[in-house]
């Protein structure tokens, strides 16, 4: 599997056409695909923070790795209804100019498929319109049928359903990968170029990764494969796949690790080795895509390398602070093993597909601008709660934290989203609700709420927020632009904050808690009696 797809142009009369790569995957009982190319990682859906006034369809922002991910469900985009995530739900990371992850309710596997597979997708009757489909791919089936692949065009995707997200990518140029595929063999328009891309899978509980490049194809084990005489042990036999035999190899008997009958999670790593060959490296699952950092890699240690019966592995990785580690297989160095050229030898031997003549392993049949005003390193925030997410402001933009009294004060002829007023030492405090503001449910009061104060157009306004946590020094570095979802989120929230673990922190400009409409409304009802304050509820120091 090519970490690009090729590019698919007509082939001269007489040229052979080459294939393309294609991550196919399931949404609501239909199945679908998308280049490879542009897809980075395919990940569990991870935690996810809110994100205020984006449209529906967005499930939130995650922290991949000190990268903020939008995570989009296609399902909503849709309009199907709503499932909740089980084992097989996985999100497809892809590149439109940032990524972007897609939430699915599985991911089938990895296909090359020939041009001539894709036809026209405008007769198609699908939960997806038309517009949204590039073609159709057409595989057949063992028993004579057909399954049908919508191939979707993400770009228009987006383009339709989160505007800003386009209009930022137009404005970052055309750098970003395109959807309609890529040479196979083409460079990586990854911006992280000091990240490997891996496939990761496992083996009696070790997790092992290979360079995506690599990677041909991800399949299932076949419910029959083809058993040859006289091979060792670790060379299960042989499978024919797209009209070519493939050699498969169990790496728990290569490993000299007890073996396992193979079951529903087995899958088979297609890999290309040095000179062309391919070979099936048959693993207990298969986990994810990986983009590690370089800095996250080091060189097998000496004495290991040293180490005859492990010259397959080049590095490790170091994943979630050290307590994850995967070693990384060079397929370069498999050609030198023993056990491989074995397989390849059969696989020569028998170069025409044979009956089974020996015993055949069988499993089940296959399912199928800154925020901040501080000028030196670090930006130093309030971090305040309201539910489950976390937002900072900019400390020198608060002018004070309060409690909120027993009770709020309505007057007359005030704008309808200003909850009421307090006596804030003698001004007159007009208090709103963040909730409110930013488009989520009420809650009741209680003792944890604090008002915040800030000092909006020349006049003081406060907003209720649910509890304040803490004030932080956060570093620039861990500091990114928010994702635009709408043009409203992307005036009001412009950064996120990535602190330790999967911790994402909004951060919020200050200038733009109200609507212009809004700061016009409350500076005519307020703004020449603010220091007159009548006989109202006095706020209580936090």
């Amino acid at each position: 599997m090519s970490n690009a797809v090729m590019s698919m142009e007509q082939a001269d009369e007489g040229e052979l056409t080459q294939s393309l790569q294609f991550v196919s995957f399931s949404v609501a009982g239909e199945m679908f695909a998308v280049p490879m190319g542009p897809v980075q990682e395919i990940i569990r859906v991870p935690q996810v923070a809110q994100l205020p006034l984006a449209p529906a369809v967005l499930d939130g922002l995650a922290n991949l790795r000190g990268r903020v991910l939008p995570i989009i469900s296609l399902r909503r985009l849709f309009a199907c209804p709503a499932q909740a995530h089980d084992d097989a739900t996985r999100a497809l990371v892809i590149n439109l100019g940032q990524p972007l992850g897609f939430v699915v309710d599985r991911v089938a596997s990895v296909l090359n498929v020939e041009p001539g597979e894709i036809e026209p997708a405008s007769a198609i009757q699908s939960i997806v319109s038309a517009d949204y489909l590039t073609g159709v791919i057409k595989r057949p089936r063992a028993d004579g049928g057909q399954d049908l692949l919508m191939t979707l065009d993400f770009d228009r995707l987006v383009n339709s359903h989160f505007r800003e997200v386009d209009q930022q990518r137009r404005a970052e140029g055309p750098n970003h990968t395109p959807m309609d595929g890529v040479a196979a063999n083409g460079d990586d328009s990854d911006d992280h170029s000091d990240e490997r891309r891996l496939v990761s899978f496992s083996v009696a509980s070790q997790e092992y990764a290979i360079d995506i490049a690599d990677v041909q194809e991800i399949v299932q084990v076949p419910e029959h494969i083809t058993a040859m005489p006289n091979v060792p042990a670790h060379v299960l036999g042989l499978i024919s796949l797209r009209q070519r035999l493939l050699p498969l190899v169990s790496l728990r008997a290569l490993f000299a690790l007890p073996d396992e009958a193979m079951g529903e999670h087995h899958r088979i790593v297609v890999i290309a080795l040095p000179g062309g060959a391919q070979v099936g490296l048959v693993t207990d699952s298969v986990k994810e895509v990986l983009s590690v950092p370089a800095s996250e890699t080091e060189p097998m240690p000496g004495i290991l390398a040293q180490d005859q019966q492990m010259q397959e592995f080049s590095s490790i990785c170091r994943l979630d602070g050290g307590k994850r580690l995967v070693s990384i297989i060079a397929t370069d160095r498999l050609l030198g093993l023993s056990g491989i050229r074995d397989a390849l030898d059969a696989a020569a031997r028998h170069a025409t597909p044979h009956t089974e003549d020996k015993e055949t392993h069988a499993m089940p049949g296959p399912s199928t601008d800154p925020v901040t005003d501080i000028t030196d390193d670090d930006a130093q925030v309030v971090i305040f709660r309201l539910g489950d997410e976390e937002f900072a402001v900019p400390i020198m933009s608060v002018q004070e934290i309060v409690r909120v009294p027993d009770s709020l004060t309505r007057v007359p002829k005030t704008p309808h989203f200003v909850e009421g007023v307090i006596n804030l030492r003698g001004t007159v405090l007009p208090v709103i609700d963040q909730r409110t503001r930013l488009d989520m449910p009420a809650i009741e009061r209680n003792d944890r709420q604090r008002i915040m104060v800030y000092l909006l157009g020349g006049l003081r306004t406060g907003f209720i927020v649910d509890s304040v946590a803490e004030v932080l020094r956060i570093p620039r570095g861990q500091l990114a632009p928010a994702p635009e979802m709408s043009s409203e989120q992307s005036r009001l929230i412009r950064q996120v904050a990535r602190l330790d673990g999967d911790r994402l922190v909004m951060l919020l400009d200050p200038t733009h808690l109200l609507r212009g409409t809004e700061m016009s409304a409350i500076t005519q009802a307020f703004g020449q009696d603010q220091d007159h304050a009548p006989a109202l509820p006095a706020a209580r120091a936090a």
